[in-house]
């Protein structure tokens, strides 16, 4: 009881967080990216607390629990996109003072690309937001009071509250205190795991050596591996999530410094909860596997310690920073596009209501779909294959010779396949609705400048 209350406590301070923050959200710019005010350590925070959600929490512990060392496998691929993105692409995404990933595309191509890609994402991202709810509903199970489906509607309410009052501002202001006491709680449970098996020994000698196996095992082979550094590796290189916190910093120096902080910090985080998961396996055998980490938390933390760490867990899962840039994209890059006439309110208005929407269209994905990492590898192929590569080449398209006409296709070809090996469950296709999507940008590209030479070597001299 005391370990509800305590998340309770945690959902009003929540939606009072959003209250408070609501008079710097008057405006789109401070409701979208926080006024471009955003410091080092707030972004850096925002964006550690942004990924360690639903899938670096309860997914990779659940994956910790059932396969092992190779459940590293699903936070490592982020450590290494972020890396990539600092090098190359940080900079130059906060330099174009844009507000969505969609606009960068536009200004890359054109605003047919952009419409594109802005419908995509909401599209996509359904899943990622679902997978969150998920969580929610997962975690508030192990204190035995209600359904999962229940907490899943709860959370999924106060979730939309938060957002739509405070935006941005009380999304960055909370991530990082979220951040801070979700590594207190993951570092304070395996002191308490090891503690309890009487060291990393002692752990270790009771699992079974194929748990142990790194960077493959009898369940987690090669291509499992190359397939999670491609599609969730990449949507850290470019992601609607991360570049809305990299487009809130104050310039490109602080979102390229925040972003190499958030990579340095989620090695040893990943390896953290991996282990617990594993040691979950040992401890509460016959549990759901992506229930492993809140059971540890509640069945071995003192109940004021565990009541924390299940609620600034809850409040991190259900961090707003997902919801807020997709439904950002749907008012920028659909409605307001649609109807360029809205004035400041209107498009205010209009984003509050696509938050709204956005959440319960999520919460019906949850309720249907009930897996953590399905849910995100859903929406991770559709939108690795669609979005992904013409966005990067467009960061060197004058080089590559890029035609807006080919970053159309791909996004409908990449990503109508990557759809496609979902729904049919097609065993390779995941990674092939990439290859689709690479080919179609560089074979349109070349198809399109071989016919505009043929006509104009057609055209009649003098």
């Amino acid at each position: 009881m005391l370990q509800l209350i305590i998340i309770l406590i945690f959902f009003v301070a929540m939606i009072l967080i959003g209250i408070l923050t609501r008079k710097n959200a008057t405006d789109t710019n401070n409701f979208f990216v926080m006024g471009r005010k955003g410091t080092t350590l707030y972004i850096t925070g925002s964006l550690f607390a942004t990924i360690v959600g639903a899938s670096a929490t309860l997914g990779m512990a659940g994956l910790g629990y059932s396969r092992g060392l190779t459940g590293i496998w699903w936070l490592l691929p982020g450590s290494i996109g972020l890396t990539v993105l600092g090098v190359f692409f940080a900079k130059k995404v906060r330099e174009t003072g844009l507000y969505t990933l969609p606009e960068l595309a536009a200004k890359q191509y054109d605003r047919w690309v952009g419409l594109a890609v802005s419908v995509l994402i909401p599209v996509a991202w359904l899943g990622v937001i679902g997978g969150q709810i998920v969580a929610a509903g997962k975690i508030m199970a192990v204190l035995g009071i209600g359904s999962p489906e229940l907490w899943m509607i709860v959370s999924t309410a106060a979730f939309v509250i938060f957002t739509v009052l405070g935006g941005q501002w009380a999304a960055i202001k909370t991530d990082l205190y979220q951040g801070i006491i979700i590594i207190v709680g993951i570092g304070g449970g395996l002191i308490f795991i090891l503690t309890r098996f009487g060291g990393a020994g002692a752990l270790l000698s009771q699992l079974p050596p194929d748990f142990l196996s790194f960077p493959v095992s009898e369940n987690f082979g090669g291509y499992d591996m190359v397939k999670l550094l491609l599609l969730v590796g990449l949507t850290y290189v470019v992601g609607p999530d991360i570049y809305s916190r990299i487009l809130s910093a104050r310039d490109g120096a602080t979102a390229q410094r925040s972003v190499f902080w958030a990579a340095g910090l989620l090695v040893p985080l990943a390896l953290a909860i991996v282990i617990i998961g594993m040691s979950a396996s040992v401890l509460f055998p016959d549990i759901a596997a992506e229930q492993a980490f809140p059971t540890i938390v509640k069945g071995i933390m003192p109940p004021v310690l565990s009541g924390l760490v299940l609620a600034a867990l809850l409040c991190a899962v259900m961090s707003p920073s997902l919801l807020l840039s997709a439904s950002t994209i749907v008012t920028e890059d659909i409605i307001h596009k649609l109807k360029p006439a809205l004035n400041e309110k209107q498009v205010l208005l209009t984003s509050r209501i696509s938050v709204a929407v956005m959440g319960i269209l999520s919460l019906l994905v949850a309720l249907y779909l009930k897996g953590i990492i399905s849910s995100l590898l859903y929406a991770y192929t559709i939108y690795t294959a669609g979005v992904i590569p013409l966005v990067i080449a467009g960061f060197y398209r004058e080089k590559l010779k890029i035609t807006p006409l080919a970053a159309l296709v791909a996004v409908v070809g990449g990503g109508g396949t990557g759809l496609v090996s979902q729904l049919m469950k097609i065993k390779y296709l995941d990674l092939g609705a990439l290859g689709v999507s690479i080919v179609l940008l560089f074979v349109v590209s070349l198809i399109e400048r071989r016919i505009r030479r043929w006509r104009q070597e057609s055209l009649p001299r003098g």
